[in-house]
């Protein structure tokens, strides 16, 4: 018979042998419950994507706030995700005023956009509009990129050194912000500027170019000006985009050829009465 002793040391052998089977479903509870959230938040964040970085537009023009090109240009941009637009244009036309400046205080008031989109209005040249945002700080962000337009007619070649249009992009450049002056060319057969196909180019370049400009904000040396023309075809489209330098002769660019098969360009001046969007860099000095 066994005796009390012998039962005892039974009944601590078992409770010994319970509380093993006990600790290891434990142990194994815990191990579940840290691979559990790891797992998960591995998943999450394999699956989440960083949000794209807001890029910071400044909208000019030298036709003034009103004017249907930077009206176009303005609707356009301000519905491309993750893109602020903010809009300062001279209160009149100020067409061939090149980089003109007032001196002493500018006047600025609240206005819009022929949409009605918010704007500020300088009493100035387009010059003004850059110098009054950035240098005496009359917009809260400073922008990555200035998209000064979309200007009505051409400013190719020679015409691009007396444009206000680029004489703001130019005022940009030389603060550190990278700067696209974008002009509508009309002419012979095509008297009423294509503002849609301008946009489109408009639209190309910062979908192209927004990895090199969102949230970076101004160099500290000057940055780049490009001037972008873009012909209304009287027939057919626009046949495509080129890189060429700025044009120094004095050509007609009255009549514009998008059915021509050349290809092979000297400068924006050819390139663009053979239909092309042309795209050339513009000295900020």
């Amino acid at each position: 018979m066994p005796t009390r002793h012998h039962i005892l040391s039974a009944a601590a052998a078992l409770v010994i042998a319970l509380s093993g089977v006990a600790c290891s479903d434990d142990s194994a509870s815990v191990a579940r419950s840290e691979t559990t959230p790891t797992t998960a938040a591995a998943t999450a964040a394999s699956s989440t994507t960083a949000p794209a970085a807001t890029l910071h537009i400044l909208v000019t023009n030298d036709h003034g706030v009103g004017a249907p090109g930077i009206d176009a240009v303005v609707e356009a941009l301000r519905k491309v995700p993750a893109t602020e637009v903010t809009v300062v244009a001279p209160a009149t036309n100020q067409s061939g005023t090149d980089g003109k400046r007032t001196p002493g205080t500018l006047a600025v008031t609240d206005a819009t956009t022929a949409s009605g989109y918010p704007a500020k209005s300088v009493q100035g040249y387009p010059a003004d509009t850059v110098i009054w945002a950035i240098d005496q700080h009359g917009i809260a962000t400073k922008p990555d990129l200035v998209v000064s337009g979309i200007n009505l007619g051409q400013n190719v070649g020679p015409l691009a050194s007396i444009s206000g249009t680029v004489g703001a992009a130019k005022a940009a450049g030389k603060r550190g912000i990278p700067a696209l002056e974008a002009s509508q060319g009309i002419g012979e057969g095509a008297p009423t500027a294509d503002f849609p196909s301008g946009v489109k180019q408009v639209l190309d370049w910062v979908a192209t170019h927004r990895g090199d400009l969102a949230g970076k904000g101004p160099g500290t040396g000057p940055a780049e000006v490009l001037n972008l023309n873009i012909p209304t075809c009287p027939t057919g489209s626009v046949r495509g985009v080129v890189n060429v330098p700025l044009g120094t002769g004095n050509q007609s660019t009255s009549k514009v050829d998008c059915t021509s098969t050349k290809t092979d360009f000297a400068d924006d001046i050819e390139a663009f009465v053979n239909g092309f969007a042309a795209i050339a860099p513009v000295p900020v000095g």
